[in-house]
């Protein structure tokens, strides 16, 4: 017997996924304005020799170095949101997921229960 859609949307904990919805959206726009307020820049490659021997002095490649070091950083911090994030969704997709199981569950129950009636009923019919 097929569960209706509205059956299922009744028993989703709309409290639960509304009180947790702000700290979700805030967290996807804390995301999306760290990513998109960044300009992009070019990548360093690290395989091109120098051109000049300015650019191997001592003081440029410690620049260059301390640049990749706080690119990297950036993307640690990018990652950690990222995780954060979809830990959130997981979390509230686990709850879900528990409660359609229960509604399933129920839902099996109910078919045998209502089945044990009918078979009740027509046998009080039949007698």
């Amino acid at each position: 017997m097929p569960i209706s859609w509205l059956t299922v949307l009744q028993a989703v904990p709309w409290s639960d996924v509304i009180r947790n919805a702000p700290k979700v959206a805030d967290g996807a726009k804390k995301l999306w304005s760290t990513v998109a307020g960044q300009p992009a820049q070019a990548p360093v490659d690290a395989g091109t020799p120098a051109r000049s021997r300015d650019d191997r002095s001592p003081e440029v490649l410690q620049a260059r170095i301390d640049a990749l070091d706080a690119t990297v950083a950036d993307l640690h911090g990018q990652l950690l949101a990222s995780a954060e994030l979809i830990r959130e969704l997981a979390e509230q997709n686990t709850q879900m997921v528990r409660r359609v199981e229960l509604n399933r569950v129920r839902a099996v129950r109910l078919t045998w229960a209502l089945a044990g009636v009918a078979l009740v009923a027509v046998a009080g019919v039949i007698w």
